[in-house]
């Protein structure tokens, strides 16, 4: 890869503002300056922005979305302080944003054969689709086209914020262009016969395997297509269509996309830490009914989830109604407590808890970007409902279950590939997985309808994405048809953080007037009423 050195003249011209700016141009300027940076340790630095960070963690997924959408119960709400959270999904994105404009700047140089960055330049547009898409689905509009530009010009310093429709669309091209355009070969090289720019060692992410870029940017297609169908069908219908007629590749099994602390060398102290310090994520009786009947466990990744309270009972918190239920305590997630003693939990903690290697293995549990069984359930979704080709309820069925057999797979593997997990650590056959696909609730033909079919699929793609409660919370306000107790779910989006009030206001305060405010109780633009 040729070595490109960059010095970024408007870090000078910033100088100035330094006093008054309370850290916002560290968004938008180029970081690396003066520093000469090649582009494969900038890429990785985007690649290494893929971490869930330690307060997103407690402050987001652990205090507002798990319970959002009763993926667990939320037995007290004492960190209410949710902008410590939304300040660092913030911070993480607009970094990561930055480096890749600056990717994009030198690309944009190449001018005697383009395709020769025509591979990395849809790495990075890959990558930057996936963290985008994540960021307004979480806040709606946000400061895209023009943010992460400063380094070029100092009136971009503060920008506009943007519609979250042009956002999708323009993120769905940019998935579009970088599946066309890859060309996976071992040593791919232009049509003039000159040899790619590759980021070589530093894409830690797939390694180089193209095939496996290809898969994930037409996944992510199909995702995001899927998310804004019931908003605007006429502009997903064909593109479902021609990726289905095509033949375009998707994620198969065994092909989930993590981020896996082992393989690429860092140690994710954050998922514990989060659970140790936040102690109030438990089992609900949300979960506890769809995987249970007769207070029997059907599915066995209830065991890889959750594991029983102190005195080896499974008892969930009440989803709803819990004003006066009793307060769990403990320490179910603290390490100096169950490294010595896994079997003690603290005598206080009444409720049946996270598993605790699931959330304390800071090696071998990967961060889930995206499963193959998530893949298979948005196919059963397409075939049937009918979505850019013919409605086929087998084809459908065909898929239901081969996502229920990924997703098992993988909380099986999950489970068998981490090394601390040594206590109810149990392989399940074929056979006993097999039971658990023929039970009535969870065998897709026999459902008495193509609605509770399709309830189904939505509840398994709710199992499924666990540990991924930010996917969990787009489905539930794109179908309102997951499993869930109670009243309807009145979180729609999470507010802008105060670092973006006070020092982008004058855009701010354009975005909230035309939101009509920045509360949480505003639907994003692909929700439906």
């Amino acid at each position: 890869m040729k070595k490109i050195s960059s010095y970024i003249i408007c870090v000078s011209l910033l100088i100035g503002f330094q006093s008054c700016q309370n850290g916002f141009e560290e968004l938008n300027k180029n970081p690396f300056s003066p520093t000469e940076v090649l582009d494969g340790p900038l890429f990785n630095e985007i690649i290494s922005s893929l971490r869930l960070g330690h307060n997103r963690q407690l402050y987001v997924h652990n205090e507002k979305l798990y319970n959002a959408t009763q993926q667990g119960a939320l037995t007290a709400e004492i960190f209410p302080n949710v902008t410590i959270g939304t300040e660092d999904l913030w911070q993480n994105y607009y970094r990561a944003l930055g480096n890749a404009r600056e990717l994009e700047r030198r690309f944009s140089e190449e001018i005697d054969d383009p395709e020769i960055v025509h591979n990395v330049k849809a790495q990075v547009r890959i990558i930057m689709a996936y963290k985008t898409f994540t960021m307004t689905d979480l806040f709606g509009d946000i400061p895209y086209f023009d943010a992460g530009k400063a380094f070029d010009d100092i009136d971009n310093l503060r920008v506009a914020f943007d519609d979250q429709e042009e956002i999708y669309k323009s993120l769905i091209e940019d998935l579009e262009w970088a599946s066309k355009h890859i060309i996976n070969a071992g040593n791919p090289v232009t049509a003039s016969g000159n040899a790619m720019e590759t980021f070589g060692e530093f894409d830690t992410f797939f390694n180089n395997n193209w095939s496996k870029w290809i898969k994930f940017s037409n996944s992510l297609q199909l995702r995001y297509l899927m998310r804004v169908y019931e908003k605007d069908p006429e502009y997903v219908i064909p593109k479902i269509s021609e990726l289905l007629s095509s033949g375009a590749s998707f994620l198969a099994t065994d092909e989930d996309i993590v981020m896996h602390p082992r393989e690429q060398n860092w140690d994710n102290w954050g998922v514990n830490w989060s659970f140790r310090e936040h102690n109030k994520l438990r089992l609900g009786t949300t979960m506890w009914n769809f995987m249970t009947e007769n207070n029997d466990v059907i599915d066995p990744r209830l065991n890889i989830f959750f594991e029983t309270n102190n005195e080896d009972k499974w008892v969930p918190f009440p989803q709803t109604n819990n004003d006066n239920a009793e307060q769990s305590g403990g320490e179910p997630y603290q390490p100096s407590r169950r490294d010595a003693s896994y079997f003690n939990k603290g005598q206080d903690n009444i409720y049946a808890n996270f598993n605790y290697y699931l959330i304390r293995d800071n090696q071998d549990i990967p961060e889930i970007i995206m499963t193959s069984a998530e893949v298979k359930f948005l196919l059963a979704e397409i075939f049937l409902r009918g979505i850019g080709t013919p409605s086929d309820v087998f084809l459908a069925d065909f898929n239901y279950n081969l996502g229920m057999f990924d997703s098992q797979k993988y909380w099986q593997n999950t489970m068998l590939n981490s090394s601390i997990w040594i206590n109810n650590r149990v392989e399940l056959s074929t056979g006993i997985l097999a039971t658990v696909y023929n039970h009535p609730r969870y065998n897709f033909m026999m459902a008495d309808s193509d609605e509770t079919r399709l309830k189904m699929i939505y509840a398994q793609r709710w199992v499924d994405s666990f540990r991924q409660p930010w996917e969990a919370f787009s489905l539930l306000r794109r179908t309102n048809s997951i499993p869930r107790e109670g009243d309807d779910n009145q979180l729609f989006r999470l507010q802008y953080p105060p670092s973006e009030r006070n020092n982008n206001a004058e855009n701010w305060g354009i975005q909230a007037s035309k939101m009509g405010a920045d509360e949480e109780n505003i639907p994003v633009w692909w929700m439906t009423e």
